[in-house]
């Protein structure tokens, strides 16, 4: 859910603050209260102040104002499991009864006796034919319903809170700042966008239009007078690595001028946004809280942040460190 400093935060960092009664002026209200006042957030405050200021020589137009968010790990939680894949596991289970072939077959086999190890061997075919299994052969409409009604009952193993109240509220107000200096926010994700659309404008203010993600491929269905897109057991795109540009260049046309990420897996999102001519600003999220969080990074299978963290300094990349640079984790909201 949304978090309950959510609303306030919009109307924070705008260029206009009301004097009081007699004159006397006060300090514009911060507007990253749970980010501490070090490296991270003075330089993400002051990019975000050349960029929007009247005469900078690093002035902006509003309409070249893009700002880009990986979901998992940077917005939201991603450990002990990504959160979609949480959702196809128990999608197999409740399909299970309508294919008695899955007992005897990998990886729906792994899955149906808690064998992580099976699961894992069977890599990314393995999760691709996981995505398929439970993610396809229906239309967008069914398929919204279905995430819907599993995030309203799902909780996050660890803290037994709704999976959308495991998100970040540092970033959070990042994207209320964000959007209050004219800036338009998307997520892009290794998440299919079908899975993020249904809740991603509630929980982040972010509508589905601009979130980009994994696709399968899709086909026009009518009958009878109703009509429908159908998700196919297809892969279109794989929205991560090098994909996630090629997501940007389709679903949204411009390039980034801020990235937001916390793995490999975002090295090249931040790299095309960084790359551009002109002021560009990329961030890192690590994961180095253990007694909040989790903390993770080389050698994680989740969430693996090792080329970033090599080349985040040459590269101009702030990195951002949960322990030391956040005040608070997760929005106080449940």
């Amino acid at each position: 859910m949304r978090s309950a400093s959510f609303f306030p935060l919009l109307l924070v960092g705008g260029a206009l603050f009301p004097a009081p009664v007699g004159g006397a002026r006060t300090a514009p209200a911060d507007p990253l209260p749970s980010w501490n006042d070090t490296a991270p957030k003075k330089a993400l405050t002051a990019f975000v102040a050349k960029v929007t200021k009247d005469g900078s020589p690093d002035f902006v137009p509003p309409a070249e104002r893009v700002a880009v968010f990986d979901n998992d790990g940077t917005l939201w939680c991603e450990q002990p499991i990504y959160v979609q894949f949480a959702f196809a596991i128990d999608r197999v289970k409740a399909l299970a009864d309508k294919h008695p072939e899955w007992k005897d077959q990998q990886p729906f086999k792994a899955v149906l006796e808690g064998d992580h190890k099976a699961l894992a061997a069977s890599g990314e075919k393995g999760l691709a034919a996981i995505l398929i299994a439970t993610h396809t052969g229906m239309s967008i409409e069914e398929f919204e319903a279905t995430v819907t009604d599993w995030l309203a009952t799902a909780r996050h193993p660890k803290y037994e809170r709704p999976y959308t109240e495991c998100v970040y509220q540092p970033m959070l107000e990042v994207l209320a700042y964000l959007r209050a200096n004219g800036f338009k926010t998307f997520i892009v994700s290794g998440g299919t966008a079908d899975f993020m659309r249904p809740w991603a404008e509630k929980v982040y203010g972010v509508p589905p239009e601009q979130v980009v993600g994994t696709t399968f491929k899709t086909k026009y269905a009518a009958k009878d007078g109703k009509s429908t897109v159908v998700i196919e057991p297809h892969i279109d795109l794989i929205d991560d690595h090098a994909g996630k540009p090629v997501g940007i260049a389709r679903a949204i046309g411009r390039r980034p001028l801020m990235a937001f990420g916390n793995s490999d897996g975002d090295f090249e999102m931040l790299e095309y946004t960084t790359t551009a001519k002109g002021p560009r600003f990329g961030l890192l999220v690590h994961h180095t809280d253990t007694e909040r969080e989790f903390a993770y990074d080389r050698k994680s299978p989740i969430g693996k942040l090792d080329r970033g963290l090599d080349e985040a300094s040459n590269r101009g990349w702030v990195v951002a460190s949960i322990k030391d640079d956040w005040k608070t984790v997760f929005s106080t909201k449940k």
